[in-house]
């Protein structure tokens, strides 16, 4: 976890630093495939590229952005689509120099690293990359997701930017508005790779469906773990628990806090919601359960006791190569659970 105070933090600089837990709120292999042998390799484009992102504005260029820098997650679907971009910003690598959950498959040696955690971000760097265009994600309306508020508009002024919903939508809506844009920069979303994987996708949806269906008692609760808080996410906050949740998964509704996302609780009243499964958020800047033997309330939690505690990928690579497998696998947690809470 970043260490940062929270009073000097804005709402998304909060789900950045781990009480994104829920939402993607408050987050691989390292890839060595060359350009579109993944999934579908871009083709040419003549003439003006145009795109409409989801702030409703119009990214414009007189030919299709060949120098393309995005926040590592989106940089990740871009890549599964065959589109490679010359920068990232956002968690790309660890302290040991892997790859962070959240690179996907990119090959993290042959991007420049403009920032990597909540804060940074090299506009000197970035403005020698001669960005064509900028990609992120946006939780909030309007706001763009790791570039730094105080040198937004020095950044912006450097090339058109597009950003894409990862809250206020549903992991398939999130996945076509990728696809869209990886279109639009001439990826073939028809190649066989990217096609079969939205089978696979379509497939692991209605096991999931069928599983909730099947455990109609089993309550799943979403949270995040710093060394002082533990946070409870509302499922509709996030594209990913949102759609679990039109699927039929049962979630905790926690009591949340202004900002809406989530709810933060002392270790002492971990204990608050009864749950059957608990998803613990896996990015880099959230502890992880087995960082949690220590706190003698998270050992005495049911789901815990019973080995019911599963990843989240809080910031899901909304491409369908990446979103299936996070389907199966809670599909198989909860045909496996068992009434704990």
């Amino acid at each position: 976890m970043p260490k940062v105070r929270t009073t000097s933090l804005s709402r998304r600089g909060l789900l950045a630093a781990g009480g994104a837990v829920g939402l993607g709120a408050v987050l691989a292999a390292c890839g060595d495939e060359k350009k579109g042998s993944g999934s579908g390799s871009s083709s040419e484009k003549s003439g003006p590229w145009t795109f409409k992102d989801d702030r409703g504005l119009t990214a414009k260029a007189k030919s299709t952005p060949k120098n393309i820098v995005a926040f590592t997650g989106v940089a990740a679907a871009l890549h599964d689509y065959g589109i490679e971009v010359k920068g990232v910003f956002g968690p790309t690598k660890t302290k040991d120099g892997k790859a962070d959950v959240q690179a996907g498959d990119l090959d993290i040696s042959k991007v420049e690293i403009l920032g990597n955690v909540w804060g940074e971000f090299n506009v000197e760097k970035y403005a020698a990359l001669g960005p064509e265009l900028l990609v992120t994600a946006m939780w909030e309306k309007d706001a763009l997701w790791y570039v730094p508020d105080e040198s937004k508009d020095k950044i912006l002024k450097l090339a058109p930017s597009v950003a894409l919903w990862a809250a206020q939508t549903t992991i398939p809506k999130a996945i076509q508005r990728h696809e869209d844009l990886a279109a639009s920069l001439g990826a073939d979303v028809k190649a066989a790779k990217i096609t079969a994987a939205k089978a696979r996708f379509e497939k692991a949806a209605a096991r999931l469906r069928a599983a909730a269906k099947s455990k109609p008692n089993i309550k799943v609760v979403i949270g995040s773990a710093s060394q002082d808080l533990f946070y409870v996410s509302l499922a509709k906050t996030s594209a990913d628990t949102l759609y679990f949740q039109e699927l039929g998964v049962k979630f905790v509704e926690p009591k949340v806090n202004a900002a809406g996302f989530f709810e933060e609780l002392s270790w002492e009243n971990v204990d608050k919601y009864d749950a059957d499964i608990i998803m613990m958020d896996n990015r880099s800047s959230a502890l992880q359960p087995d960082a949690l033997t220590s706190k003698p309330t998270w050992a005495q939690l049911p789901a815990v006791k019973a080995g019911q505690v599963i990843p989240r990928t809080t910031e899901p690579i909304y491409s369908y190569d990446k979103c299936a497998p996070i389907l199966e696998d809670l599909a198989k947690a909860i045909e496996g659970a068992k009434k704990a809470g």
